[in-house]
């Protein structure tokens, strides 16, 4: 994979998240129950799978596109990497446990959306989007 395959890669990835994010925004201010049997709970279901998705092995798939860049000095972009890692395994593990529930709320939602671990995250990438940014 080239460094633009990697570039463009995570750029796909962190879109996933942030419509992940900005969709179950909505969903969350919707006040429903549960999401079965509607459009917009199987749509939060798929959101909330494909985000999960995203940030699997994300530490590492950031180790590669910062190989291929050839950035230097390696020990700052090392050190964030290392706290995505535990951002976004923290992420996954409540996206996980939201998925895991027989029905999902909006309130459910709201409460996750206002985690720690999943704003932690996006600010994250938010960052790490912007150095990248300026790389290319």
């Amino acid at each position: 994979m080239s460094a633009a395959e990697s570039v463009a890669d995570l750029n796909a990835r962190i879109d996933i998240i942030e419509e992940a994010y900005e969709f179950l925004l909505a969903y969350a201010s919707q006040g429903l129950a549960s999401d079965v049997g509607s459009d917009t709970g199987r749509q939060a279901r798929e959101y909330l799978t494909r985000g999960d998705h995203a940030l699997a092995n994300f530490g590492d798939f950031l180790k590669g596109c910062i190989a291929r860049l050839g950035v230097e000095p390696l020990a700052p972009y090392n050190a964030f990497i290392a706290v995505i890692e535990n951002d976004a395994k923290h992420a996954r593990a409540a996206i996980q446990l939201v998925l895991a529930q027989p029905a999902i709320s909006s309130q459910m939602v709201d409460n996750l959306n206002a985690s720690i671990h999943l704003r932690a995250l996006l600010t994250d990438l938010f960052l790490v989007d912007e150095i990248f940014k300026t790389r290319r």
